[in-house]
């Protein structure tokens, strides 16, 4: 019985019906309770609170007459409407202060007060400590009547005010809320029963229809569409069913597109990708793989012709599926990462192997420059180090025999070895300030040609010791530069004396300079020993010298140049090897005039 959509249908508008009109009566019933407790509470203190103290001033007058009781009383009468005193209902008594006894009141010769409230209980103990308080204000909606009692005091006389109401008209007006909820109810009944009926037919319809049409597609029938009689959500059922059918059979369409995809993603991967059957036999590979191997990898390659001696196929089909095993591969050049995985269905019945293939060249070239890092660091300090001990333990071992000449030239050595240390290892502070970020600069704005004139005037006279000649070619006016101008003229300084020192005597220096819309540059012309090409990339790369007997001869460390580049960076600047015709070298600087991105 209860199976039938029609009935399940009837009961849910029954029960959604009954539900809703209980919780409307409950709402309705309670509300009209709170509203006429606060009007009552609310109403007292608009006569005895702070804003009515006439009201109580009188009483307070009164309350010292001979007959106190009935002025009072007059008084509470006058006072009634603004009380909602109806005599039935609601009512005042005037008491005693000491011993509540009755007075007077709205109703004469109506019973006395409950003795056992807690409001007048209060209000008495109040008279005997002299207090004037306004008591009771608040009542639940379970309370069978709401009460407030004030204590009115003059002199050796004291009462009690005391108003009951006993909720009679609220009670009255729940109980014809309540038939009136209760006759709604039955309409509302009688009603939603029809409509369950009218809408359980205009449902169950359609669903029939779906239903028959549900089994046609079952038996493998897709062409017949369902016709689609309404724009409800029957109406987008039914045509979800009938794009459903179309939907089944364009499944096969789908999965090609999906494969597609695949194949995309494949075909531009950078890493390499190779798939094979159980059998060991290549199922999928993509471009990045036949050009990371070197070798086509056909549908006749197998895994042992590619991988056998790194890894055996039946381990690596053996692995679990969160299992992974890795292997390194040196091929033509290139270091490879092998990555390899199982793949299989649920059953285990179909699956293979996966290898993917990373090219880890890069990585292995940058361990190899700071390996080579190390080694020259250790080089550089060795050398001078070994020097200092060898001339040092000479002086130890002569025991003063040596003449005094020969000693301080030997001190000279030791004394220039300390020296070559020290500035390696400030040259070493430096680049790793400059690495972590630490060596802040100091930014102002200058003429930047001013700086290269003092550089090149600081390095004249050096040039002319070495019989060169040096000079700028600047413009007229330069405009101001943003930027740290020693650490700017620290990387002059080491450009202009690198041409100095790898340009032959006679040679010739020129330093110029200009300016673009947003930078200026300047660059360094020798006509020196230039050079080499294989070597041009490299120049900027620490401890790298292109003449390393001449480099150390001279003094260098082989770290200026980086240094030089890591402070121009700092500034978003460019520093590079300029395009030169002939023998010598040509450097540029280039500058942005404004360090705004610094700053940011």
């Amino acid at each position: 019985m209860f199976r039938s959509l029609h009935m399940k249908l009837t009961l849910i508008m029954l029960l959604l019906v009954t539900s809703l009109m209980t919780v409307a009566g409950v709402f309705l019933t309670t509300s009209v309770s709170s509203f006429y407790i606060n009007a009552f509470y609310q109403r007292m203190d608009d006569v005895f609170g702070s804003g009515r103290e006439d009201v109580l001033d009188s009483l307070r007058q009164a309350a010292g007459e001979a007959e106190g009781a009935q002025l009072m009383c007059e008084i509470l009468d006058a006072n009634a409407g603004f009380l909602g005193v109806d005599n039935s209902s609601r009512n005042y008594f005037l008491l005693d202060g000491e011993t509540c006894a009755y007075l007077g009141g709205s109703a004469p010769g109506s019973e006395l007060p409950p003795q056992q409230s807690a409001n007048l209980l209060t209000a008495r103990t109040a008279v005997a400590a002299g207090d004037e308080t306004l008591v009771g204000d608040e009542s639940s909606i379970a309370d069978p009547y709401m009460d407030v009692a004030i204590p009115v005091m003059n002199g050796e006389h004291s009462y009690i005010v005391y108003l009951l109401d006993n909720k009679a008209n609220v009670a009255e007006l729940n109980q014809r809320l309540t038939e009136l909820i209760v006759q709604a109810l039955l309409i509302g009944l009688v009603i939603s029963i029809l409509l369950s009926f009218l809408l359980s037919k205009a449902m169950v319809g359609p669903i029939e229809t779906l239903t028959s049409g549900a089994e046609r597609v079952a038996a493998g029938d897709f062409g017949e569409d369902l016709p689609v009689q309404s724009a409800d959500e029957i109406g987008v059922l039914t045509g979800t069913f009938n794009e459903m059918s179309q939907v089944l059979r364009s499944t096969i369409a789908a999965v090609e597109n999906e494969r597609d995809k695949l194949d995309t993603l494949f075909l531009h991967m950078t890493d390499g990708v190779i798939a094979f059957d159980r059998v060991g036999r290549i199922l999928h590979s993509n471009p990045a793989a036949v050009r990371l191997l070197s070798r086509e990898l056909g549908e006749d390659c197998f895994y042992d012709d590619l991988f056998g001696d790194l890894r055996p196929f039946r381990e690596m089909a053996a692995l679990e599926r969160q299992e992974r095993a890795t292997a390194s591969l040196d091929l033509s050049g290139r270091a490879l990462e092998l990555y390899f995985a199982s793949f299989a269905d649920r059953t285990r019945r179909s699956g293979g192997v996966l290898v993917v293939i990373h090219d880890v060249t890069e990585q292995h070239h940058i361990e190899e420059q700071r390996k080579e890092f190390v080694a020259n660091v250790s080089h550089e300090l060795r050398t001078p180090l070994t020097n200092v001990r060898s001339y040092a333990e000479t002086l130890l071992d002569a025991n003063g025999e040596i003449p005094t000449p020969t000693a301080n030239s030997f001190l000279e050595i030791i004394i220039k070895e300390t020296d070559r240390m020290t500035n390696i290892v400030q040259d070493l502070l430096t680049l790793s300030r400059l690495d972590s970020g630490v060596a802040d600069l100091t930014l102002s704005r200058f003429p930047f040609d001013e700086a290269i004139d003092s550089v090149v005037q600081a390095n004249r006279i050096s040039a002319e010791l070495r019989g060169l000649s040096i000079r700028a070619e600047l413009p007229e006016t330069m405009p101001l530069v943003e930027a740290d101008r020693a650490r700017i003229e620290q990387v002059m300084t080491n450009i202009v004396s690198n041409a100095i020192k790898y340009t032959p005597e006679g040679g010739h220096i020129l330093v110029t300079a200009g300016t673009g819309e947003t930078n200026v540059w300047m660059e360094v012309c020798d006509d020196g020993i230039g050079i080499p090409e294989a070597d041009r990339e490299r120049i900027f790369e620490r401890f790298f010298r292109v003449d390393k007997a001449r480099s150390r001869a001279s003094g260098g460390t082989g770290l200026g140049l980086s240094i030089a580049r890591e402070i121009v960076l700092r500034h978003h600047g460019m520093l590079a090897l300029a395009p030169h015709e002939g023998p010598g070298t040509t450097i540029r600087l280039e500058l942005p005039l404004s360090q705004e991105n610094l700053h940011a």
